[in-house]
């Protein structure tokens, strides 16, 4: 299956223009060539050297845990609640909300308590991760090319590092 937008994010005929430290310096480029009534639908700015960074938020513990687990499974049972609340009459519809709310909570529970011991201690602590780009190249259609390097040759700071 072709990727989406696939012409999008593609140039017929790309060649380089600068790779750059930072995403702020390629921003940099991108905007000088802009000011100077550049064709910048011909440029791309890719990200390269990939990187997976994974930043721990702290440890598990099983009361932390089970208030996350009570914290999903409220809101999953104020939903269901509200959902069934919609079918019951007026008189028993606070009861069904918070019914749902009690329920959800109680399942919430046990089910996050369930998976942290299934790890058996092999993943105590909480993190978030991201990939990240640690060079950004700037691209540019070749017949635009010449007259980009003219145009980014007087902008300080800008100029692409040689040995990368």
């Amino acid at each position: 299956m072709p990727p989406v937008n696939q012409g999008l994010f593609s140039l017929e005929f790309p060649q380089s223009l600068g790779v750059y430290d930072d995403y702020a310096t390629a921003q940099k480029v991108v905007d000088h060539l802009s000011d100077k009534e550049f064709p910048v639908q011909n440029l791309l700015v890719v990200g390269t050297d990939l990187k997976q960074v994974e930043r721990v938020t702290g440890r598990l513990t099983t009361s932390r845990v089970a208030g996350a687990g009570a914290a999903s499974g409220g809101w999953l049972g104020v939903l269901v609640g509200l959902l069934l609340g919609i079918f019951s009459d007026e008189s028993t519809w606070l009861q069904t909300v918070v019914g749902g709310l009690g329920i959800g909570i109680v399942f919430g529970v046990v089910w996050a308590l369930l998976g942290y011991a299934a790890t058996r201690g092999r993943r105590d602590f909480s993190s978030v991760s991201s990939v990240v780009a640690t060079k950004y190249e700037v691209m540019v259609e070749h017949k635009h090319r010449a007259r980009a390097q003219e145009l980014i040759a007087d902008l300080p700071g800008a100029r692409p590092n040689p040995f990368v």
